[in-house]
């Protein structure tokens, strides 16, 4: 994308004067990011750190996941599978302050194996994010291969160029790197706002932005409420305005939830039968899932009291906005011997879905959410569990069966869901293109 605003000219003209990342950084990276390696071929094992080779003492150690190398003393980890060539791809981050914006570089560093030979590296910046101390971000980044079912096919051999403001809709935007070193390097105003050097599992251009402009992340840091924060910054950044009550009932009262997303349901219901969300009986059950579930059955149970003719009214005025919002989608299926994964295509499948597995994708309107996609997962046509899919990022929310349990096929229904999220992407670009032309 050509620069074309002042900020943009700006930013491009200060990445290219940005010092390179020095070989001593990729040589300490190459040290703390990758696992060290060793494969079982014809009765040895090979070190694929230090190409030495040594027969196993007994049976049982091809049995076991880690091995020691007496050259180099490495705890190697064991491949699975023999092949001649061995790859490993991990991303990791260096942190600068310039021209008073905060920088959060990103690398990418390949890692090649080969039984014999020593490994060899190669590290490339595949992006920088600009943020400003507003918390206004933007980023340059290497392109990517249009054409590959991965987000980071990168094209190594392009340039980074500046991205539009959305980018930070994309999935390579919240690219979390392994490793950040950050060397004292950041903003002023973000040790203000409480960051102390720890990330939390959470990618530093995704905690920076929020510390910056979102006074709730600011006090979720400050309060020491880091599962809180991780769970609102990586999923539901908007609902801790609607939950901040609650939120803070749980911190007078030191309650760990145990499970986020059946957390929010059960406040969504406490909101919805009206009871005051600054009561730690009603915030803080002891049993949060048992509680969830009486809520449920409780709202069910008023719904079912309602005239067939209102429910029925109700649920055609509400098909006709969620078709004008999930068209596109209808008809997408996925199936494996007698498994299959369909989008829920009318409110009426929701009322059916949530009385046959007792849960609340009906009473809790799943229905209305514009930014997620509900599918249904079927055991020999039966209902077994419904999936919560997050759009654009199509990161799977949730997938329970009945009671909001996994149920014996959960682990099949989620390999079978990620092997075919390509196929929802490309029905979302579908619809930015319809957009588009209209």
């Amino acid at each position: 994308m050509i620069p074309k605003t002042i900020i943009e000219k700006q930013i491009t003209a200060l990445s290219v004067s940005l010092k390179p990342v020095t070989e001593n950084m990729q040589r300490r990276a190459e040290r703390e990011i990758f696992l060290k390696w060793t494969v079982l071929s014809r009765g040895k094992f090979h070190c694929l750190e230090c190409t030495h080779t040594w027969k196993p003492d007994a049976q049982k150690s091809s049995c076991k996941n880690y091995m020691n190398c007496k050259a180099c003393r490495g705890k190697l980890k064991i491949q699975q599978y023999n092949q001649v060539h061995f790859k490993e791809i991990e991303y990791w981050a260096v942190l600068n302050v310039y021209a008073g914006f905060q920088v959060v570089r990103i690398i990418c560093s390949h890692k090649n194996m080969k039984k014999n030979f020593m490994p060899t590296y190669f590290h490339k910046e595949v992006m920088q994010h600009w943020i400003n101390p507003k918390g206004e971000v933007r980023t340059l980044s290497l392109g990517t291969n249009v054409f590959s079912n991965t987000y980071d096919a990168w094209q190594y051999y392009s340039p980074l160029e500046i991205r539009p403001k959305n980018f930070e809709d994309s999935p390579k935007y919240r690219i979390n790197p392994y490793k950040v070193y950050a060397g004292g390097k950041v903003l002023d105003v973000l040790k203000r706002n409480g960051f102390q050097g720890s990330f939390y599992t959470i990618a530093p251009q995704v905690l920076f932005t929020a510390l910056l402009k979102d006074s709730y992340a600011e006090t979720l840091l400050k309060a020491g409420q880091t599962d809180f924060l991780k769970h609102y910054l990586l999923s539901h950044v908007q609902q801790v305005r609607e939950n901040w009550q609650a939120v803070k009932t749980c911190f007078k009262n030191s309650y760990k939830v145990s499970d986020f997303t059946i957390w929010e349901d059960y406040i969504s219901l406490l909101r919805w039968f009206k009871m005051d969300l600054s009561i730690p009986q009603n915030v803080c059950p002891e049993n949060l899932a048992e509680q969830h579930d009486r809520l449920v059955e409780r709202k069910r149970k008023i719904q079912r009291r309602l005239k067939i003719k209102e429910l029925r009214s109700e649920i055609q005025q509400a098909q006709i906005i969620y078709e004008e919002h999930k068209k596109q989608f209808f008809g997408l299926e996925f199936t494996k011997e007698n498994l299959s994964i369909s989008v829920m295509e009318s409110v009426q499948d929701f009322l059916e879905e949530g009385e046959v597995l007792r849960h609340c994708v009906f009473t809790n309107e799943y229905y209305k959410k514009n930014n997620s996609l509900i599918l249904s997962a079927k055991f020999e046509n039966k209902p077994v569990e419904t999936i919560e899919v997050a759009l654009p990022s199509l990161e799977v929310v949730q997938c329970r069966g009945n009671k909001n349990k996994d149920s014996p096929h959960h682990k099949q229904i989620l390999k079978l869901l990620n092997q075919n999220l390509y196929l929802i992407k490309k029905r979302l670009k579908n619809k930015k293109v319809l957009r588009a032309e209209n």
